[in-house]
Parts: structure tokens; sequence; C-alpha cells
């Protein structure tokens, strides 16, 4: 039984679970536990997954939402520190106008971030104005050079996050190529 099924099928177990936290093995009445052995019953595994997936998002949520407050600050972010080489990365890809480097906290096999090396403005998609139309363009298609670097150009994704609701923690623009594995729908 997959843990999506089950945590649908169990999900008045896992609301209450998460309510009272309840997520220790069922006890019998004489206080033995019902599962001496190290099986876990699976509507039980996929609670401690969506748990931890809550307080993960969560985590994130709130870094995003801190971030965001000094986002146009135009102090130098991680990234132009990456730029200008005084934090060491993994270089896939460098042009004149784009930086493209591995990410430290990989989603998927091949987890490599594009950006812009000006950022001229653009520190989110939501602040994109007509003069940075070349630029998006080329952040694309740098994205496509990386995929066929990577062996992924078959499958891959593209995520731009944009904004502290879409959990955007660098205040610079950057693309998120993903693959190496099967994607899922939808993705957020």
């Amino acid at each position: 039984m997959s843990c999506q099924y089950m945590a649908a099928f169990g999900s008045s177990l896992l609301r209450s679970s998460i309510t009272f936290g309840v997520l220790s093995p069922l006890k019998r009445p004489n206080s033995i536990p019902l599962f001496q052995s190290s099986f876990q019953h699976p509507v039980r595994q996929c609670a401690r997954r969506a748990m931890s997936r809550v307080s993960a998002t969560h985590d994130e949520e709130a870094a995003a939402r801190a971030v965001a407050t000094e986002a146009n600050s135009g102090a130098p972010t991680i990234f132009d520190k990456i730029i200008s080489k005084k934090i060491p990365s993994t270089i896939v890809y460098e042009d004149e106008k784009v930086l493209a480097f591995r990410d430290i906290n990989p989603q998927a096999p091949v987890h490599v971030l594009v950006i812009p090396k000006l950022r001229d403005g653009l520190t989110e998609l939501g602040k994109a104005e007509p003069r940075h139309e070349d630029i998006l363009g080329h952040l694309l298609h740098a994205s496509k050079i990386v995929a066929e670097k990577e062996g992924i150009v078959d499958g891959f994704r593209v995520v731009i996050n944009s904004g502290a609701t879409a959990c955007q923690s660098v205040y610079h623009l950057h693309l998120h190529v993903l693959g190496g594995r099967q994607m899922k729908w939808p993705p957020g």
C-alpha cells in the first residue's frame, strides 16, 4: 500500500496524532507494546514522515518570511559572494552573463542553480521589468545547456521561486534545474 494512499486512508488518525501528539506504538491494556519487533505500522510510518515534512515546511516558510524583510536592502547575497569567488561552489556552467553551480541542499540527483551575474534589481521574478527580457531568456537557455551537460535533457524541471509565499530564500533571481529522477505533479 502506498504512503500516499495510507496517508489519505489514515488522515483522521494523522490529524488526531498531530493534534494530540500520539505517535508512540500502540499499547495493550497491560502496557506491553503491540509491536515487539522493529516492524512499524505503515500508517504510523506515513504519519511520522508527514510530521517531519510539516515541521520542515514550517521552518522553510518561516525562514523565507524572515529573509524577505531584507530582500531589497541591496546588501550582497550569498550568490554575489559565489560570483566573486569569495564562497566556493561547484560550477557546472559559466559565461559572461550567468553562473550555474550545484545546490548545496539538492532536492534531486541533479540540482543546479542558474543565476545572472549582474543582479540589476532582479531580486525575484516578480520584480522583472522589460529591460530584463534578454537576461531572462539567457537564463532559460543556460538552463537547457546545464541539462545537456548533466545528461538530463530528456527530462528536467526548471523552478523559480518568487517571493516569500513561494519560499524564495535568496533575493537574487535564480533558477533551479532539477532532474535525474521522476518528477511528481503537482510540484508544490
